[in-house]
């Protein structure tokens, strides 16, 4: 019978045999020494549950790539921003022309917004305005980077709700470090957008109309909703969210911020009490997977 050693319960790592490392990626596990002249075996017994117990859920979840709005006029800026981004696994969506800029904010949830700043530089300190206004990226990072040199641009950029702000010219190893710095806050933020397909009552009540349906998917922040009628883009709405039988509804303030269909409609939960967003986060981040 061959000797056997026995390692430890505790977490995966690398461990060395010999002079050869070996990645250790279960957390318990037995080793059988050969006998002289004989080959090695390695049996690995672990109790980690199958990989694939959460497939199901997974496979519902719609988990986005990583997407960057960059507005930036110089050519090799624009250029070093976008290797950045693709450095940091960040896909650039840089728009044609200027007044597409609104458009995408508008319709889509950024991880992160990044503005060149050049003179004059009340474009760019009014686009920042637009943003912290609107629903989907209120609260998105924004850097800004200044062509503007004076020392007052730097506090224009924070009051119009400038997350960072540098002055050009931006080397690559400073604005990979801001662009790692926002991490976190991405990561957050993503997490607030994760939808979850969920089929619940929703009761949706505006200044001239209520309408019942269902949600189609629901994340922190919002839902799609499927409906008999949509209401216009903008209406302000209170919402009612049936999410357990025999509960009471989660309740809030929102509005509608995309409409698909004749019977689908994008709305933003932005004006819920806090205990009411407690109650919708406790329900769904048992739901959310990375």
């Amino acid at each position: 019978m061959r000797p056997t050693v026995q390692f430890p319960n505790v977490e995966p790592g690398t461990d060395t045999i010999g002079k050869s490392p070996f990645h250790r990626d279960a957390p318990s596990g037995m080793f059988q020494i050969p006998n002289p002249g004989k080959s090695w075996i390695v049996k690995v017994e672990t109790d980690l549950k199958p990989a694939n117990k959460n497939l199901s859920l997974a496979k519902g979840l719609k988990v986005m790539p990583r997407r960057a709005l960059v507005v930036e006029n110089e050519p090799a800026m624009c250029a070093l921003v976008h290797e950045v981004l693709e450095f940091a696994e960040i896909e650039a969506v840089t728009p044609a022309k200027s007044g597409e800029n609104e458009r995408h904010f508008h319709e889509e949830k950024f991880d992160v917004v990044l503005i060149g700043l050049c003179t004059p530089s009340a474009d760019a300190i009014e686009l920042v305005r637009k943003i912290r206004k609107s629903g989907f990226n209120r609260l998105t990072p924004i850097i800004m980077m200044s062509d503007d040199q004076r020392p007052s641009a730097l506090t224009e950029g924070f009051a119009a709700g400038a997350s960072f702000f540098v002055y050009k010219p931006v080397d690559r190893a400073h604005l990979t470090r801001l662009i790692l710095v926002t991490q976190g806050t991405i990561e957050h933020e993503r997490r607030r957008f994760r939808r979850v397909p969920l089929r619940v009552k929703i009761r949706i009540k505006s200044d001239k109309t209520e309408l019942v349906g269902e949600t189609i998917d629901v994340s922190l922040n919002g839902a799609l909703v499927r409906s008999p009628e949509t209401l216009p883009l903008g209406s302000l709405i209170e919402v009612s969210l049936y999410l357990l039988a025999g509960t009471q509804p989660v309740v809030g303030l929102g509005s509608v911020v995309r409409v698909l269909s004749s019977t689908q409609m994008g709305i933003l939960l932005d004006r819920f009490p806090v205990s009411e967003i407690g109650r919708l986060q406790e329900f769904l981040l048992p739901r959310i997977t990375d």
